[in-house]
Formats: structure tokens, C-alpha cells, sequence
């Protein structure tokens, strides 16, 4: 059987997953829900994650930095180092198509602090696009680290910007030419702006979390949308969950983009977003620290007993949160 485009399975992927590595200084190995691994350096912890940039072409240098370093962030850690292997496509690739690329690598790295040491550029047989491979390295102390296994039963959940925001820029950037039969360009030109504004990275909203105090777990949504990566968040604390669809946050521009592309915002790319497991003792405190820096944030769910389940509120009426193992940005670029 073929595998459909996107992330794998959950069940597939754990199945694939080696047993925890013999070597000690491995403090966070490979495990659903967890954004990066975490390795004994002394006297910190060395943060590492790795992560591909596959659906956009337009301002790819921007996301590679944004994604990569949001999932050492959601560790507690500050992102520090970038290795980046560059794969470019046959017969399509200009010199000045690469400078481009490295120019947009370069101008972020700068603008979030991180300095690129080292990687890999090639030109590559059979891709029709560029592929933008990213190793981030971060660093934290060893009483700040925070993971999605330390969730607890009774924490709010707390999500900051909203549904689809990757997703909205992502639609905007590279289907503008089909979806001006439909939108304005100032329409579209407000999505494509997503990127920066709310922005898909959430450095600024984890180091405030963090500082607040009362954080227990941090996840970054992806592939999937913020659906998935609910799930993934409690099947890593071994938790069920509650969400509320009346609070969840989603925006104009990506209801409507959804809408006219069939698409569920649940399951969308959302990079920008951040989920957030806290005390909640702690909960408004967060919430309120976060939105005093002009960044959406709401409370949306509470973590539950794992024999709770997980769930979507519509009316009062509970039925089963949704996952989606294959994003739904997959139906724009496979047709």
C-alpha cells in the first residue's frame, strides 16, 4: 500500500522508533510529541532538531530558520546554531535563484540571533522545486528544560495566534495566481504577510511563557495542524484532553481561505502557533503576559485522565478531536 503525502502515522512512526538508546547523555530521544532531542552537555543541556521545508518555494530561507528554531523553543531552549543542507532541482536552478535562497537564510538568522556554521548545497535529479533541510542546535539550563511529556491532568491549554497561520501564507504565496479569480490582492497580500505578521515563529510567546512561570509543556504545531498536534501532546503525557471549539482562535483570512478550499483549519500547517500545558494557577498570568505583547493567546481546553479520551466541545456536545495524518494543505498541491 502506497503512503499517502505528509507526516506518517503516529502508530506507524512509533512502531519505527528505536528503543531508548543505551548511551546515558541522551536525555530526550525520539518520541511522539517531543520537538527535539536533548543531550547532556555538562553543565546545560544541547537541544537538537531537524526539520525540512517542503510546501513553500517563496521566502523558503524565512521558514527553514522559523520552524526549525520553534521547536527548540517549545524545549525551554534558546536556538543558537543552524547547519542546512540545500537541495536544488535539476535544470531549474539559477545562480541567482541560490544567492536568493541564501540571502533569505542569512537575513534570518541575523534577525533571530542564530548563526549558520555549516551544511550542505546541491543540485539534485528528479525535484521540481528547492528542498530546504534545516539542523538547528539550541542550548538550556538543566533546571529550564520543559517537555511534552511533563503535561499534567487538570492543566489548561492554552494556545496562542490561531489555526492555520503557516497555512494561510503558505495558500496565499504559491496559489495567488488561481485565488485571484476569488480574493482581492489586498486580500491576499494580507495572508501572504502571515509569514511576518502574526509570523510563524514563536520564540517571543515561549520565552514569555517560560519567564511567567507555571509552563509544564510546549508543543508547535505542524504538519497536521493544531488538531494533531493536541493529540500529539497527549499521547506523549499519556493524557486525554477537552477542547473547546467556541475558543479556539482563528482569523478572516484563514477562515475564508479554508473555506473556499475545502479545507478542515483544524488539520492545516500551523507553524505560529503555540500550544501551551500550564498550571492553572498560572494559566491567566499567561495569557495576559502574552497578549500585552500584541500576540493572540487564549485558553482553549483543559488536559484530562488518559482514560478520558480526547475531545472537541461543539454546543455542549462532546465528539472525538480530529486527527490528520495527512495535512490538509496536501489537497491543494496534489490536485
Amino acid at each position: 500500500m502506497m503512503l499517502p503525502l505528509g507526516k506518517l502515522k503516529i502508530d506507524l512512526l512509533e512502531q519505527l522508533l528505536p528503543q531508548p538508546d543505551r548511551d546515558t547523555r541522551v536525555i530526550v530521544g525520539p518520541k511522539i510529541g517531543e520537538d527535539a532531542a536533548v543531550i547532556d552537555f555538562g553543565e546545560s543541556y544541547l537541544v537538537a532538531k531537524t526539520d525540512p521545508i517542503t510546501f513553500a518555494t517563496d521566502e523558503i530561507g524565512w521558514y527553514l530558520i522559523c520552524v526549525n528554531s520553534n521547536d527548540i523553543a517549545t524545549m525551554g531552549a534558546v536556538p543558537k546554531w543552524l547547519l542546512t543542507t540545500i537541495l536544488l532541482p535539476e535544470n531549474r536552478t539559477t545562480e541567482a535563484s541560490v544567492r536568493r535562497i541564501m540571502e533569505q537564510i542569512n537575513t534570518a538568522c541575523n534577525h533571530f540571533g542564530i548563526t549558520l556554521c555549516g551544511g550542505h548545497t546541491e543540485i539534485t535529479y528528479g525535484l521540481d522545486r528547492p528542498i530546504v533541510i534545516g539542523q538547528m542546535l539550541g542550548e538550556v539550563g538543566k533546571d529550564k528544560l520543559i517537555v511534552s511529556s511533563g503535561a499534567q491532568a487538570g492543566d489548561d491549554l492554552i494556545l496562542t495566534k490561531g489555526l492555520g497561520i503557516e497555512a494561510t501564507s503558505i495558500i496565499a504565496r504559491e496559489c495567488e495566481a488561481d485565488l485571484l479569480a476569488k480574493f482581492s490582492p489586498t486580500f491576499l497580500n494580507r495572508a501572504k504577510q502571515y509569514l511576518t505578521s502574526p509570523g510563524i515563529s514563536v520564540l517571543e510567546e515561549a520565552l514569555i511563557a517560560v519567564e511567567t512561570g507555571g509552563v509544564h509543556a510546549m508543543h508547535d504545531p505542524t504538519e497536521g495542524g493544531v488538531a494533531t498536534a493536541i493529540h500529539e501532546l497527549a499521547h506523549a503525557a499519556n493524557l486525554g484532553v477537552v477542547v473547546w471549539q467556541d475558543a479556539l482562535l482563528i482569523s478572516d483570512e484563514t477562515a475564508r481561505l479554508c473555506h473556499e478550499l475545502n479545507l478542515n483549519p483544524l488539520g492545516v500547517i500551523s507553524s505560529g502557533a503555540l500550544l501551551i500545558a500550564a498550571d492553572p494557577t498560572k494559566s491567566n498570568e499567561i495569557v495576559s503576559a502574552i497578549t500585552e505583547r500584541n500576540i493572540p493567546c487564549q485558553i482553549i481546553g483543559q488536559l484530562l485522565p488518559p482514560e478520558s479520551g480526547c475531545w472537541l466541545e461543539v454546543d455542549s456536545q462532546r465528539c472525538p478531536l480530529p486527527i490528520f495524518e495527512t495535512d490538509e494543505i496536501t489537497k491543494v498541491f496534489s490536485e
